[in-house]
């Protein structure tokens, strides 16, 4: 294995690290920080997209990225990528491959490059097949990543989405639940004249021109301005508040035929590099200005196209060049089909390839006919499947009873489903432009509030072939402008009031009086009223509260407001109130705990001192929670072992304290709501540095005794916290053989030279690093 050094410059804007080889070089370029996009471009083997090598089928480059400090691994395959600058050249010829990671944690992160060749070897599932291909095989480096700098709706500032077990998709940097709202349509999305090698099928191919003037200047093009449309389109819906689109990444033989990632369609083994290139441009602005990506990667006319709809060669390297190019994104699902016609073990397959293979397990969600939902889902339920998520597509009046269906039944398989109502019929109406319909009165009620009041998680909105900007011809967003503003308005009402929908459930056995649906848990309830009176109950009776009793407009409400009650006490069942006015029109009602406090002070925390330090930062990330989100104080006290006591005021984007002794301290995050005095407590534990340490190695190549040779002096470089030291270590006296466990003890107080080696023979295999990693440098 070959290992190459080299310096790392992080904090700039955008920058490249490069390894100057004798035949190659290895480049780390993008902006080094947490969450965002880092590219590995290694320049290659000289390759063309109609060449042979088939450069697509016949070389397999994957990346191992490994995390140091804390191992994450993550297993990335790669892609040819022409000259690395398709998207603006055009290039179908170049040296360039290319992997993407998403790196989720800070500090230095290392790559290792497997680099195969043979026929088909890219949709070989055994690891071995082919044969190495020298001298990429092999390749190391380093690079170091930073905090993210992101803030608001960027994906960035947030972290990847990931299902967690629950009916909701979670943000892994900031912990927020998440619910969609945005465009199914139009599904040719990406039939656009300015994406290379796009045809004009049916005339139906877009200019997205009604949003050219949505295009502002700083916003990405490529090509000498190509590109405003589109990217214009993201920015109305991104501005709307919606976060979720919706796309075809392949329609050759569907209803659109003018989507595809091929050169040419029916040779589904060659990709086009610059069209990908120029998708990912636009992907890439999506995930910045916080919208969701929906892969639909066929529909029902075209599910049958790749190896007769089995999991061949032609759908294997479709899924591995969406996976190497695309899952680096951070909000994303991959759907197996649109009104899916494969079989059940079709199904299957396709999911557990996306398992196996997407190394960031994105939510993965198969789409089907309204007919066939307990054909298709019902055998997909629990671990039968990969499935994580239904994208149903229903009549309008069954959006609420379908999901609350799917909701419950996933719950009850074991693997709660993400549920989701994608596509509203019937086929020719779905969500009507405002001009047909500006009131939107029957959509709001059955299908946008039908899936939230079930437990679901969010909808896209359908546009019905019979009217303008349908889901073929759709290139103005703006035709459902008002529609938007109700989209939005339901999932403010969620996300601004704070209402922890993830941990709640449908319980409309709760309401009496009144027509409409009930949600509830954790002490929260919302309730739907499709015509809101004095005469709607709610039973309270294992709920004493008190509660807030909050109205909200679901045709287009931005704030809470109040109505003729303001407070319940809990107990037994008791009535809402009249609404703020318009009796009759259809109300959200929040009843709030009044008593709805949280106080976190976080997880214990061990922290060790640096060489030479007496005294330490550290960083409390304590959280408040209050149904208003005020306080009236907040302040950490922190105990001290020799009785002391500091107080400092807290800070929620993280308050810095110093300890200024080694010992066991006690911090208090201490609030005052409403009078009433709120607290949480962590302990930390600090303590003095000391190099008493062991580490378990596994085989290591630069420290083995071969024909006779010992390697005597060699180095290994230890790295606790950020001190490096280099040791010596001798192997003179060692039988002939090959080293395969290596145990390092370091005692004593900062003296690596009262440390001790113990290596013993065994067999040769590949070294994996873990806290102590071979070095050529000779000791300071």
């Amino acid at each position: 294995m070959r290992r190459h050094r080299f310096l790392c410059l992080a904090g700039l804007a955008s920058l490249a690290v490069v390894v100057s080889l004798s035949a190659q070089s290895v480049a780390i370029h993008g902006e080094l920080k947490r969450w965002h996009k880092v590219t590995l471009d290694l320049e290659g083997p000289l390759a063309s997209e109609n060449g042979n090598p088939n450069p697509f089928t016949d070389y397999r480059m994957e990346v191992v990225f490994t995390h140091a400090a804390s191992g994450l691994t993550y297993r990335v395959p790669g892609y040819f990528a022409a000259d690395g600058q398709a998207a603006e050249t055009s290039a179908t010829s170049g040296r360039i491959w290319r992997a993407h990671l998403c790196p989720d944690e800070t500090g230095e992160w290392r790559y290792l490059i497997h680099f195969r060749q043979g026929p088909m070897v890219a949709v070989d599932e055994d690891p071995s097949a082919g044969a190495p291909l020298e001298p990429y095989d092999g390749l190391t480096g380093t690079f170091t990543i930073e905090e993210t700098d992101k803030t608001g709706r960027d994906h960035r500032a947030k972290g990847r989405l990931e299902y967690v077990g629950r009916h909701h998709l979670r943000f892994a940097g900031t912990g927020e639940y998440f619910l969609k709202i945005g465009a199914d349509a139009p599904e040719n999305f990406l039939a656009y004249e300015d994406f290379d090698n796009t045809p004009d099928h049916g005339g139906r191919r877009k200019s997205w021109a009604p949003h050219i003037p949505d295009w502002r200047p700083g916003d990405p093009t490529w090509k000498n301005g190509r590109g405003k449309g589109i990217i214009g389109a993201v920015n109305y819906m991104a501005d709307k508040g919606c976060n979720v689109i919706s796309f075809l990444t392949y329609n050759h033989h569907g209803d659109d035929k003018n989507v595809f990632p091929y050169v040419d369609p029916d040779d589904r083994l060659r990709l086009d590099c610059s069209k990908l290139d120029q998708w990912e441009i636009v992907f890439e602005h999506m995930d910045r200005r916080g919208i969701y990506l929906h892969f639909k990667t066929q529909e029902q006319e075209n599910d049958q196209d790749m190896d007769g709809g089995d999991l061949g060669p032609e759908r294997r390297l479709y899924y591995r060049e969406l996976i190497a190019r695309f899952a680096h994104h951070l909000a994303l699902n991959w759907n197996l089909g649109e009104e899916n016609t494969n079989t059940h073990e079709q199904r299957v397959a396709f999911s557990r390839f996306f398992e196996r293979h997407d190394p960031y397990h994105h939510l993965i969600v198969v789409h089907t006919f309204p007919g066939k939902k307990e054909e298709v889902y019902g055998p997909l339920l629990g671990d039968a499947s990969a499935l994580t998520g239904a994208s149903l597509q229903c009549g309008r009046s069954a959006v609420f009873a379908d999901t609350l269906e799917w909701v419950t039944r996933s719950a009850a398989a074991g693997k709660p489903w993400v549920v989701a109502n994608d596509e509203q019929g019937p086929a020719n109406v779905g969500i009507l432009p405002d001009a047909n319909d500006p009131e939107h009165d029957d959509v709001r009620r059955d299908v946008l509030w039908g899936n939230l009041m079930a437990g679901g998680a969010g909808i896209e909105s359908y546009f019905g072939y019979k009217y303008a900007n349908s889901d073929l011809t759709c290139e103005d967003y703006r035709s459902r402008d008002r529609w938007w503003d109700q989209c939005v308005s339901a999932w403010r009402c969620f996300m601004d009031n704070g209402v922890p929908f993830w941990a709640m459930s449908n319980q409309n056995d709760r309401l009496s009086g009144a027509d409409g649906w009930c949600l509830a848990g954790q002490g929260w309830f919302v309730v739907y009223l499709f015509a809101g009176d004095a005469s709607a109950q709610v039973d309270l009776t294992d709920n004493p509260g008190p509660y807030a009793v909050l109205w909200w407009n679901p045709r287009g409400g931005t704030a809470a407001e109040t109505g003729s009650v303001t407070e319940l006490t809990g107990g037994g069942v008791r009535a809402l109130g009249a609404p703020p006015r318009d009796p009759g029109r259809d109300w959200a009602v929040i009843l709030r705990p009044i008593e709805g406090v949280v106080v976190e002070a976080g997880d214990d925390l061990t922290v060790e001192l640096e060489p030479g330090q007496t005294k330490a930062a550290v960083t409390l990330t304590g959280r408040i929670q209050t149904p208003d989100d005020r306080f009236e104080t907040a302040f950490w006290v922190i105990d001290h072992p020799d009785g002391g006591r500091q107080t400092t005021a807290f800070d929620p984007a993280g308050t810095v304290i110093e300890l200024p002794v080694a010992g066991d301290y006690t911090a208090t995050l201490q609030v005052r709501v409403q009078g009433r005095w709120y607290q949480d407590s962590l302990r930390i534990h600090l303590r003095p540095f000391s190099w008493q340490r062991t580490f378990s190695l596994a085989p290591v190549a630069d420290a083995y005794l071969e024909n006779g040779n010992r390697f005597n002096n060699a180095y290994l470089k230890v790295e606790p916290g950020r001190r490096v030291t280099y040791l010596r270590f001798d192997l003179s006296g060692l039988p002939a053989g090959r080293i395969q466990q290596a145990t390092l003890t370091l005692t004593a107080d900062g003296d690596p030279g009262n440390g001790a080696l113990r290596l013993s023979r065994g067999s040769h295999a590949s070294w994996t690093e873990t806290d102590l990693s071979p070095a050529t440098a000779p000791a300071p």
